[in-house]
């Protein structure tokens, strides 16, 4: 629903609970149970087949904008598309909160829909385990946690990635 008030287009929303950030704190973050971290992934997967089917990427998936419908269930709301863009055209260079952030932003590749997938990853993550999984203070600690956990991208990754030698060697470099 809408109205205009004083020349003002006025959104209304259904009122929603606290988000999944919150709810970690409330868990002196401790983490989720699997059945309960199983039951919003069942939500928030189906909802990023509709974004990327609809060409849409979110380019903000994190805790904080995931809210519950109520205290009293785990429905969850993917919410703040403010950071939003259609898949053929990308506004941003750089976009997603920091731990959050995949490493096509990160090294300076074009993005698509698959980095919702992979902030959906850590926050999946964090709400089982109850810490970020790539808590990094800077781009090069994200990269270097991100490549200690999975591995350095392949060779052919990198080379589409425009600032992949801010982070490592170029082919035949010592």
């Amino acid at each position: 629903a809408h109205f205009t008030f004083r020349g003002h287009l006025c959104l209304v929303f259904e009122p929603l609970s606290i988000n999944l950030f919150e709810l970690l704190q409330q868990n002196a973050y401790r983490g989720v149970s699997l059945d309960m971290l199983r039951s919003f992934l069942n939500q928030l997967l189906p909802t990023l087949d509709v974004l990327r089917r609809s060409e849409v990427i979110h380019c903000d998936l994190k805790p904080e904008n995931i809210l519950l419908r109520s205290l009293n269930a785990v429905d969850v709301v993917l919410i703040d598309f403010g950071s939003a863009c259609q898949q053929n055209h990308v506004i941003y260079s750089y976009v997603q909160s920091r731990f959050y952030r995949s490493p096509e932003v990160l090294l300076g590749r074009d993005y698509d829909a698959k980095i919702d997938m992979w902030s959906l990853g850590c926050v999946a993550g964090e709400l089982f385990l109850g810490i970020p999984l790539f808590p990094g203070q800077n781009e090069f600690n994200m990269v270097a946690r991100i490549v200690e956990m999975m591995g350095s991208p392949p060779r052919s990754f990198l080379d589409s990635c425009r600032h992949a030698t801010r982070f490592f060697h170029p082919p035949g470099a010592n």
